[in-house]
């Protein structure tokens, strides 16, 4: 029999007890991804269990988000207050401590089946129990584990009482709720009054959950603004020319999607400067001028974009802000496709009806359905009424239900059509996650603005198998962008794992977003990648000749740009792809995989790199750009920062020395250089020295942290003042 809830309450304790008589010793926990994790709610259940070795807890989850812990020394000195004032009391995950500690108790399991990027490799018992699955699947895949428990943080609305909003979370929760029966889920939620309210899907009936916990603050865990590197910028710009005027839009979260939302952006909005800058970097030489005229452009946006992304990063915010998020999607698939050929507008006119009778649009006869969907969208002023002979109008007169007849049709538009189509979307996405001022634009929106931005299910956005026909009618021009890490010279990506089966991060949706990309008409797949990393202080190729394991399979490979340009490998031959991949290939390993092409019979020994792309280097891009960091047209940080003026030529001076620092012969040089300064610069630094709390240093450590400082500080000066002049 069911245990019956209390409707709320503020007591911890109260909760845990009704679960332990509603669920016994075997409780299988599902939890939002990111920012909708009711942290207090979940800490409590955790240390429950670790009390109790007779229960057993399985915590079913993704993208599990604490706080950085800083290091010692001058990172620790440099982090320390920036992190109080970013993430203040954010009430930390307990089980994510006792991972990094290797104490989780033999009576829990912790399942993730997306991590936060590289957090969770080498920790033996996350990546035991990582949960390989398309987000897609994986509300199926919780319920087939038997998930008998769902906590969620959640919004209020004093307007709504008898309503909650899943705010950022509805991905997984509103699949889950429909596969598995009610009397087999307990559901708790926990109110978050910083939440956005976000309606529609996203919006859930209080009645709906078993407890709702009141009196739990819990402030939003808001992702820093960090700086976009030069590779990034580049990378950014090549894509913003490859979407569409009147398309759509996924693109994910970090440095890669803010370069590439700014360049939409300043295509936009600054066009003279955007072309300046596509001249500046020949642009022409490195994305395909037939490419970009076929499936994108350079101008502004007339028509502008919809998006349909599993993430809500704050780059759409940006997009909307500008101007470009601004095609409006209706859900019905007819009248899309009319909006779409431009046979009909938003601003319905005298003859819209009329155009909507011409293009089989309308019934003959009206029934209360059809009046009810024609009122949901606009087309029909509300307090229409109808039956099999009359369609009853607000002011009280009526008309013959034949919509056969003219002058029916006529007197319908003249007294009961709707002045603009409603319940239009400029989004759906599953999930949202970025900076504070992400939340606070938000949460500074009226509710009208709010419901252009549909929260959904992951179901959804993902997939074209909510209702087909209409996906493809709110998604024509799709670009799907996603960022990669590693990429075989004959297209295959490989994005989740290492070769030796270390899992970085997850699927999550990219596969079923290129998947996507082929099978809707005019889309395109845009796999991002930095062309090298840096490992153990040496440049490695993230292009390789051959890789152990694939995310995107080499059939589905489609568009790749790197800061080196886009190699479109499309219908292309194994050749082709190796030599377009080549191109877009840093220079330094060029040769090296020409060869392994050669060698294995996939390239003519005759074919060589083309002399415009054998000078792709680091140096290139920083030459190529700098013209445009003289101009204010790109930016360290585009779209604003959340660290102070000294804080921003703190973390250069820290990275330089960091970057220089990772040898004991070359940290021996940089100790020598600073102790060689004597604090010659110190008094020009005495505001970030002070933020560090090395403005006058007590013992000897001190002494040199301060030189150090001054020299990171003198030498990124001299770097940065080389890029801007």
């Amino acid at each position: 029999m069911r245990s019956v809830a209390p409707e709320t309450t503020a007591q911890l304790d109260d909760c845990l007890v009704w679960l332990r008589q509603r669920l016994g010793d075997h409780w299988i926990m599902g939890a939002p991804l990111g920012l909708g994790k009711p942290n207090h709610l979940v800490n409590a259940i955790y240390r429950y269990a670790c009390a109790d070795p007779s229960l057993k807890l399985e915590i079913f989850t993704a993208l599990s988000l604490n706080p950085p812990k800083p290091a010692s020394g001058l990172k620790q000195r440099f982090l320390q207050p920036f992190m109080q004032r970013q993430f203040g009391d954010y009430p930390r995950l307990e089980y994510l401590a006792d991972l990094d500690r290797k104490a989780v108790p033999g009576n829990i399991s912790i399942n993730e089946f997306y991590f936060r990027s590289g957090t969770r490799l080498r920790d033996a018992h996350a990546q035991r129990h990582y949960l390989s699955s398309n987000y897609t699947h994986v509300a199926r895949d919780m319920a087939a584990r038997g998930v008998n428990l769902l906590v969620q943080m959640v919004a209020t609305d004093a307007g709504r009482p008898d309503h909650l909003s899943l705010s950022c979370n509805p991905d997984v929760s509103l699949e889950l709720l429909r596969r598995v029966p009610r009397q087999s889920l307990a559901y708790v939620v926990q109110v978050n009054e910083d939440l956005p309210y976000m309606g529609g899907d996203a919006e859930i009936r209080r009645d709906e959950t078993d407890l709702v916990l009141l009196d739990q603050p819990q402030r939003l865990f808001a992702v820093p603004r960090m700086p976009v590197a030069g590779a990034d910028q580049m990378i950014g710009l090549h894509v913003s020319q490859l979407i569409a005027d009147g398309g759509t839009l996924q693109l994910g979260i970090g440095s890669l999607g803010d370069a590439v939302s700014y360049f939409t952006c300043l295509r936009h909005e600054n066009n003279a400067a955007y072309q300046q800058l596509l001249r500046d970097v020949n642009a022409d030489q490195r994305v395909s001028p037939n490419l970009r005229e076929a499936i994108g452009g350079t101008r502004p946006f007339e028509r502008g974009l919809y998006a349909a992304s599993e993430m809500f990063m704050e780059g759409f915010l940006h997009l909307y802000q500008a101007g470009v998020l601004k095609r409006k999607v209706y859900d019905d698939a007819a009248l899309q496709h009319l909006l779409n050929q431009g046979v009909l507008g938003e601003n319905l006119a005298s003859d819209s009806l009329e155009v909507l009778w011409q293009q089989g649009w309308l019934p003959r006869h009206l029934n209360t359905a059809d009046v009810r969907r024609m009122t949901r969208l606009g087309v029909l002023q509300p307090g229409v009424e109808c039956d099999q002979n009359l369609i009853r109008l607000a002011d009280g007169s009526h008309i013959e239900n034949d919509l056969t007849q003219a002058v029916n049709r006529h007197q319908l538009a003249q007294h009961a059509l709707g002045k603009c189509l409603q319940g239009g979307a400029l989004m759906h996405a599953a999930f949202f996650l970025g900076s504070q001022w992400m939340y606070d634009t938000l949460n500074g929106m009226s509710q009208q603005q709010r419901d252009l931005f549909q929260m959904t299910g992951v179901e959804r956005v993902n997939q074209l198998y909510h209702g087909e026909a209409m996906d493809r009618a709110q998604r024509p021009h799709g670009r799907f962008i996603n960022t990669t890490m590693k990429l075989t010279l004959l297209g295959a990506a490989a994005s989740d794992q290492l070769e030796h089966g270390q899992v970085v991060s997850g699927v999550g949706g990219q596969y079923n977003f290129v998947a996507m990309a082929h099978a809707l008409d005019q889309a395109r797949s845009i796999l991002m990648l930095r062309s090298h990393r840096l490992s153990g202080g040496r440049a490695v190729s993230n292009i390789v000749w051959q890789f152990p394991h694939a995310t995107i399979p080499r059939h589905l490979r489609d568009l790749v740009v790197t800061e080196y340009g886009v190699a479109d490998l499309r219908s292309a031959s194994d050749e082709e792809v190796i030599q377009r991949v080549l191109c877009i290939t840093d220079s330094r390993w060029q040769e090296s995989l020409r060869q392994q092409a050669v060698h294995h019979g996939k390239l003519h020994p005759a074919w060589e790199v083309p002399p415009a792309f054998r000078n792709n280097s680091p140096q290139w891009v920083e030459q190529s750009l700098q013209a445009g960091y003289l101009s204010g047209a790109v930016s360290d940080f585009p779209f604003g920062s959340d660290f102070t003026p000294e804080e921003l030529q703190l973390t250069q001076a820290l990275r330089y020395l960091a970057s220089h620092g990772l040898t004991h012969f070359s940290r021996a040089g940089l100790v020598l250089a600073a102790l060689g300064r004597r604090g010659r610069y110190a008094g020009k630094w005495q505001p970030a020295l002070d933020r560090m709390g090395l403005l006058k240093p007590r013992t000897l450590r001190e002494r040199l942290d301060r030189r150090l400082i001054c020299l990171g500080l003198h030498s990124t000066q001299a770097a940065s003042a080389g890029k801007k002049h």
